[in-house]
């Protein structure tokens, strides 16, 4: 009786919610909860309106005498070595200041290419999924990689880490429910790396890269980008994540015979189990923000696949190029080699650069949003979380950047917002700079660029 009647009540209190929100008697909870009145009785004390933090960016023109008032102290220091590039824009491209504009190593301010280039034809929800195939009429199973560039081995692992990442211990789990289901114990397994071609060690690279874990070879299947847990990268990252998982199917009770075995997969093979990778904009955020070179080979691979079918280096650069030139960011002076920056035969323009974050920053071009969204902030995250030490304290925060590093290059490329809310783009770039210099230079391109962030730079300043 008591279950009928609270029944009853309930039935009764949706048709007074119905009914009053389309007669616009009472305001509705679920579109409208901001207009609901609190219960008789309940007091709620008014809370007084949130102080605004800072001000709120405009597309206000740039003023480019102040901007050359804030930049002339730091762009000559002679840390810097004997060429410097420093672009300064407004949103729409137009530039206010000009220090050189050549083509320059660009390190890791290349993997603002790779990014965009890659959210732009693969969208940001795009993932990538690890797989086991059963061959038809046998025992055999074959893991599949995906170019997962954060697959790890298990959640210990991937703990803390962001974006979540895909795990060959679940993979192995979902298998072996998969094989019991079956009635299937044991199997051999082998392992399928195929999706990426070419050389698994870029040819343009120094090398001493891995011999001294700079890099590991690029391959479609690895865990824990082929680390090995003790601060080394594997010599081939697609079998020691086989051997891995072989090692999770024989804990989760599948015997495994033999040793995992390099295996293409059927196309007529059945997935029997499969995890997925977090979305690419994700990808994208995190290799941005504390520049991972593995990742961005990886990610450089599925451009060239998308483009052209081909997930060499050369196919993956090639297609970066087409991209970029399809969305109107020129590309005079580029020469690419690989997807990190890791070349030094690498070459790019910092009017690429600010072309770039032109076009990402537009609303006409919301697929490239996290190459904005992911660049560390000065003096708090990422790449940048040790930097702006000795820079305009104003600047802390109001920049964000893509950090460029190799010996004799430093770099620094992104956006910034001045203390009038004006918002603007730049690259500074210099790729001379003598070894005993390296801190100076770092140090003296986060002083030009805090100065961007703590300048009243608007057109709207009058200039004395």
């Amino acid at each position: 009786m008591v279950l009928v009647v609270a029944v009853a009540l309930l039935a009764v209190g949706q048709w007074r919610l119905d009914l009053s929100d389309r007669l616009g008697l009472e305001p509705n909870p679920r579109t409208d909860p901001g207009a609901v009145s609190p219960p008789a009785g309940l007091q709620l004390a008014e809370q007084p309106a949130a102080r605004r933090v800072a001000p709120v960016a405009s597309a206000g023109r740039l003023n480019p005498a102040a901007v050359r008032r804030a930049l002339a102290p730091y762009v000559a220091d002679h840390a810097l070595g004997k060429r410097v590039d420093v672009l300064v824009a407004d949103l729409d491209g137009t530039i206010v200041y000009r220090r050189g504009d050549s083509a320059v190593r660009p390190a890791s301010t290349m993997k603002l290419l790779t990014s965009t280039a890659a959210l732009q034809v693969l969208g940001p929800m795009r993932r990538f999924s690890t797989t086991v195939d059963q061959v038809p009429g046998s025992r055999r199973i074959v893991l599949v990689g995906g170019g997962d560039p954060f697959l790890a081995s298990t959640a210990k692992r991937a703990k803390g880490l962001y974006p979540q990442r895909a795990t060959t211990a679940e993979l192995a789990a979902r298998t072996a429910a998969a094989l019991r289901r079956e009635g299937v114990g044991k199997v051999r397994l082998g392992y399928d790396a195929s999706l990426f071609t070419g050389p698994a060690v870029n040819p343009a690279w120094p090398s001493t890269y891995l011999p001294e874990d700079v890099v590991p070879p690029i391959s479609a299947l690895w865990v824990d980008e082929a680390e090995d847990g003790a601060g080394h990268y594997v010599s081939d990252p697609a079998a020691a994540a086989a051997a891995v998982f072989a090692g999770q199917l024989r804990a989760a009770g599948v015997k495994v015979l033999g040793s995992p075995t390099p295996r293409t997969a059927r196309p007529a093979g059945r997935r029997i189990a499969a995890v997925r990778s977090a979305p690419l904009g994700e990808i994208v955020q995190r290799l941005l923000t504390v520049s991972d070179n593995n990742a961005a080979e990886v990610v450089l691979r599925h451009v060239g696949i998308a483009i052209r079918n081909d997930g060499s280096f050369a196919g993956g650069t090639t297609a970066v190029r087409t991209v970029l030139g399809r969305l109107g960011i020129p590309t005079r002076g580029l020469r690419m080699h690989d997807g990190s920056g890791l070349s030094r035969e690498d070459r790019l323009r910092p009017q690429t650069l600010v072309a770039l974050f032109r076009t990402a920053a537009s609303p006409a071009h919301p697929r490239l949003r996290d190459v904005v969204t992911g660049l560390p902030v000065a003096g708090f995250s990422g790449s940048l979380a040790g930097r702006y030490r000795t820079a305009p304290h104003a600047g802390l925060g109001r920049v964000r950047a893509k950090t460029g590093t190799l010996t004799g290059v430093s770099g620094l490329a992104g956006v910034a917002v001045d203390l009038d809310g004006t918002p603007l783009i730049f690259a500074a770039l210099t790729d001379r700079v003598p070894v005993a210099d390296t801190l100076g230079a770092r140090q003296a391109l986060d002083r030009i660029t805090a100065a961007l962030g703590a300048c009243h730079c608007g057109a709207s300043r009058p200039t004395p």
